[in-house]
């Protein structure tokens, strides 16, 4: 009876870390939620825009009601792999008004522009920035600051798609780039 009692309470425990860490993954506005104005700063990328690295914006003012795609990211680096692929989706839709940017998350600022000016190198669609909020994205956003990478998708001001990347592999570029397909049908 010992045994099935702590089995039970094991099994107990399990769900209950289970149902915690399925909260913790989410991340960013949901789905029919208003995109909130935000200032970033230009470190690279999308050269044709019309704006000049070193300033500062917002990207998603700029963009208006367009389709876009937001990307939040604590490490660059995995993410660069996600900037190419939109850049090349950004491009196709061009005729659909498709936009996207990047945001570099970090601790230091230096730091964030320096990766973001790194990972932008050759992207013509898709600019990389740095928000004026470096640490966590802007505060009315829920950027879960446990999550790696959000992906925020938003077409007429308000969120299709809000993804928590934990890494951005091939699986989970792949999950992005369907989210954007599904948008821009």
């Amino acid at each position: 009876m010992k045994r099935l009692t702590s089995l039970c309470a094991a099994v107990a425990l399990m769900l209950t870390a289970a149902s915690v860490s399925a909260e913790e993954v989410k991340s960013g506005l949901k789905a029919g939620e208003r995109i909130g104005a935000f200032d970033v700063v230009k470190c690279a990328g999308a050269e044709d825009d019309g704006v000049a690295v070193g300033k500062t914006l917002c990207y998603r003012c700029k963009y208006g009601t367009r389709p876009m795609v937001m990307v939040f990211t604590r490490n660059p680096e995995e993410a660069a792999t996600l900037v190419k692929k939109l850049d090349g989706v950004v491009a196709q839709n061009s005729d659909k008004g498709l936009k996207a940017f990047v945001n570099v998350l970090a601790n230091d600022r230096d730091a964030a522009e320096k990766q973001a000016k790194k990972i932008g190198q050759g992207s013509k669609n898709v600019p990389v920035v740095v928000p004026v909020e470096f640490e966590n994205g802007p505060a009315n956003y829920g950027i879960n600051p446990k999550v790696t990478t959000t992906v925020i998708i938003a077409e007429g001001g308000k969120v299709t798609a809000s993804l928590a990347l934990d890494s951005v592999d091939e699986q989970a570029a792949s999950k992005v780039l369907s989210e954007v397909q599904n948008l821009v049908k």
